[in-house]
């Protein structure tokens, strides 16, 4: 029997290169080997408050990005998290076996607490056990996440630990995190450090075109070049050689390396390389989002098809969970 993992996006932008070779390629790979649900957290996008339109735009954008990418939807289980209500109604009883110490000292929550003192609402204080009933409500044995993420998939194997342990039975599964960082690359961004994302302003979308691409890379953060052969590369350089590693074949790398040892780099000439290569990656993929935003019958129909799969192993959990409890099981 193959192994259930269960991951999530949450659905407030693109997904960008770094979405894709830190977590999508890896979803790919996955999909083949595991049973896997991989959800739209559109219940967890509430607790920023976002408008209607914003919610549905976002939903069906990260569903087109998902098929695009090569997500199968004949081979996985790819849904919207509000058309399963199962996960709700284990939300709700999770959340009476949860305690204000514990959910308060979650860390994503203190960030929170700083970062949006006038919207520290019940969601992002229960976030945790929202998460938790997305995992286990499938049974899953694997989360994969990134580090920032360890401590949600632990606080859901205490949650499903505690359920266990206050009815007497071994009935959910603790999940167990499947690192990410293990197999995927952290694609870092373009202005000269950390790693490419939303909020950083940082990234390259796999839905840009070729001119947004080359306007982008061309302003990415590079340093005054080398003096000396074979000398360290600054972190801004190091980043660019990076995204030409993942991007681009061995021979370009090859190339633009010994120009940097020989100190007759052209940094320009490498952008423009750069933007090239991954404006090659990236247009195939573009093309298939555009042609599948403009179909909303295709769209709808495997988003319910998504839910009605796992809405079955949901409303199977529930049931049984009902029945622990002391609930009618139907």
């Amino acid at each position: 029997m193959k192994e259930i993992v269960v991951s999530g996006i949450r659905p407030t932008g693109n997904l960008h290169l770094g979405n894709y070779f830190g977590a999508v390629k890896s979803f790919i790979e996955m999909q083949h080997n595991c049973q896997c649900y991989f959800f739209i957290a559109d219940w967890h996008s509430l607790t920023t408050h976002p408008h209607p339109d914003n919610i549905r735009h976002n939903v069906k954008t990260i569903l087109a990005e998902y098929l695009a990418c090569g997500i199968d939807p004949a081979t996985a289980t790819i849904y919207v998290q509000s058309d399963v209500r199962e996960v709700a109604e284990l939300y709700l009883y999770l959340n009476m076996n949860a305690y204000l110490g514990e959910l308060e000292r979650v860390t994503s929550f203190k960030d929170k607490v700083r970062s949006q003192p006038d919207n520290v609402n019940a969601g992002l204080l229960t976030y945790p056990s929202l998460m938790a009933a997305d995992i286990i409500v499938h049974k899953a044995a694997k989360v994969p996440v990134g580090k920032d993420q360890e401590q949600h998939v632990e606080m859901a194997r205490k949650f499903a630990r505690r359920f266990n342990t206050i009815y007497g039975v071994d009935y959910f599964v603790e999940p167990a995190s499947y690192h990410l960082s293990e197999t995927a690359v952290k694609v870092p961004g373009l202005d000269g450090s950390g790693k490419m994302g939303k909020s950083e302003g940082n990234a390259i979308y796999l839905v840009d075109d070729a001119e947004t691409i080359r306007k982008k890379v061309m302003r990415a953060v590079t340093d005054a070049g080398p003096t000396v052969p074979n000398s360290p590369k600054s972190e801004a350089i190091a980043n660019l050689f990076l995204l030409l590693n993942i991007v681009s074949d061995q021979t370009t790398c090859d190339y633009f390396n010994d120009q940097y040892n020989a100190c007759t780099i052209r940094y320009g000439d490498l952008k423009k390389q750069l933007a090239e290569d991954i404006s090659r990656f990236c247009t195939p993929i573009r093309e298939r989002i555009l042609e599948l935003l403009k179909n909303d019958a295709y769209l709808d129909r495997i988003a319910l098809q998504g839910a009605e799969c796992a809405r079955a192993s949901a409303a199977k959990t529930l049931r049984e969970v009902r029945e622990i409890i002391g609930f009618r099981g139907n």
